[in-house]
């Protein structure tokens, strides 16, 4: 290797990567860079030149930091959607996209419910300080622990099947019920048929049943199915109020998006991907969609836009409620790895790095889907160079362990002083696949909050529901 040496930056590193070649071949190896949007508390973290060393000299290893100012700021956002539609509408957070104690706190200073599936999602809900009556219990098959638990609370439970309404009718105390719609030519497991809604809705025992309304769920994020589901939703909802039951709310479920990178970083990523850009040439066969033109709150308004659903919404009387995860996190969080060991490597015949992080690719979720989390993490801290193609490796002993497959455009050689910064990581990344593999602590959640002036942060730790 002859061309284009680049000295390594001053740094712990082993003898063999104190140079860098980087010939003008790079580019070929190197994937086009993802570029995340960057949050106002998260471009004043990173330019705090200690509080990111602080806090990973005390941890001693990864972690994610949350801010739950953002969380309430998404949730105000999508309320003011409802607001300017005249449309009554409840928020149901889908607490699944991350378990921290701090988003419940958030939910509940900013008037969301919680969407949950398990009796410990529930009584984490209601110790963070969500109410019964603001709780919505969704899953399959529930157990008969989370229906009774739920049914005392006074939540709102979505039931999947017949199966689950009848032990819901056991339990003897009334309920409050919506029934889970199948959508018309979905292979979902989950849901009802239309013939089963029909049972449902006829032979149901009204004197410990109460019937409310209808939920669906749907893949993807297209607007136009979910304002037109809810649209034959609200002709079975006045169909069933003709059989008595006082129906008041169609929930359309989730799947809201978020939009991560820029359009323009996004069409240049799928217009060029190839497995050259991978290393060992392993690139996934699909991606999330980290670009969203119509994100988040927008996509609620286009919806409610969507053949006159808001118009039609008001005119009978029926709430919309919505279950948002990953958008009520939308740029809440961050995940923090420090770096244990770098390596020079080479493919087709151009070098190229290979870091280590200080925890495993089980931290940052996308691998649950056999996908890639595609967002450009930080190099901290940051300072210009000369940008190097970089893949990073996780602690463990699998060949398998990636956090990221490709080879990354950072900055400049990243050192084993340094830290990597991957971004808005809170929707889902952050738990979804965490797992203490060889022993290795599961990292840590780190709640921070801008002081009274706004020119710092204090930090804590999310601990059994309060910071400490």
């Amino acid at each position: 290797m002859a061309d284009g040496h680049l000295p390594h930056p001053k740094g712990k590193m082993s003898a063999s990567v104190e140079t860098v070649i980087v010939p003008p071949g790079t580019a070929d190896i190197t994937a086009a860079p993802m570029p995340a949007h960057r949050p106002d508390w998260e471009e004043q973290l990173l330019a705090d030149t200690k509080l990111l060393r602080e806090m990973a000299e005390t941890i001693g290893g990864p972690f994610h930091v949350m801010y739950p100012d953002r969380i309430v700021a998404n949730i105000r956002a999508f309320q003011r959607v409802f607001t300017r539609a005249d449309v009554a509408g409840a928020i149901y957070y889908g607490k699944k996209a991350n378990k921290a104690a701090c988003v419940v706190r958030a939910c509940a200073e900013a008037g969301s419910g919680i969407d949950v599936a398990s009796v410990g999602e529930l009584e984490a809900a209601m110790t963070g300080g969500i109410q019964g009556c603001d709780l919505m219990v969704t899953g399959p098959a529930k157990s008969n622990q989370l229906l009774e638990l739920a049914t005392r609370a006074g939540a709102l439970i979505a039931v999947d099947d017949l199966d689950e309404l009848a032990r819901l009718c056991a339990i003897g105390i009334s309920s409050r019920v919506l029934l889970r719609v199948l959508p018309p030519g979905s292979d979902s497991r989950l849901g009802m048929t239309s013939d089963e809604v029909e049972l449902a809705l006829t032979f149901v025992d009204t004197s410990s049943i109460r019937l409310e309304g209808f939920s669906f769920h749907l893949s993807g994020y297209e607007v136009a199915p979910r304002a037109e589901l809810a649209l034959a939703l609200i002709e079975r909802c006045c169909e069933a109020r003709g059989l008595g039951h006082p129906i008041t709310t169609i929930s359309i479920g989730g799947g809201f998006g978020v939009d991560y990178v820029p359009a323009r970083a996004w069409e240049a990523f799928l217009g060029g991907v190839n497995p050259r850009w991978f290393h060992r040439d392993r690139a996934p066969d699909s991606y999330y969609p980290y670009h969203c033109p119509v994100p988040g709150p927008a996509m609620l308004a286009a919806i409610l836009e969507h053949q006159d659903l808001a118009k039609l919404l008001r005119r009978n009387g029926i709430r919309l409620a919505i279950e948002p995860g990953r958008a009520l996190l939308d740029s809440a969080g961050s995940t923090v790895f420090g770096i244990q060991g770098v390596k020079v490597r080479t493919a087709h015949e151009v070098p190229y790095l290979i870091v280590t992080a200080n925890g495993t690719s089980l931290s940052l979720s996308e691998q649950w889907f056999d996908s890639e989390y595609l967002p450009d993490p930080v190099l901290w801290p940051q300072s210009a160079g000369n940008p190097t193609p970089t893949c990073v490796g996780g602690s463990s002993c699998l060949e398998e362990d990636m956090l990221s497959w490709r080879r990354i455009p950072l900055p400049r050689p990243a050192t084993t002083d340094d830290l990597l910064i991957y971004p808005n990581t809170a929707g889902y990344q952050m738990d979804s696949n965490e797992s203490s593999f060889h022993d290795l602590p599961i990292p840590p959640k780190i709640v921070l909050r801008s002081s009274p002036d706004g020119r710092q942060f204090d930090w804590t730790f999310d601990t059994d529901g309060f910071p400490i």
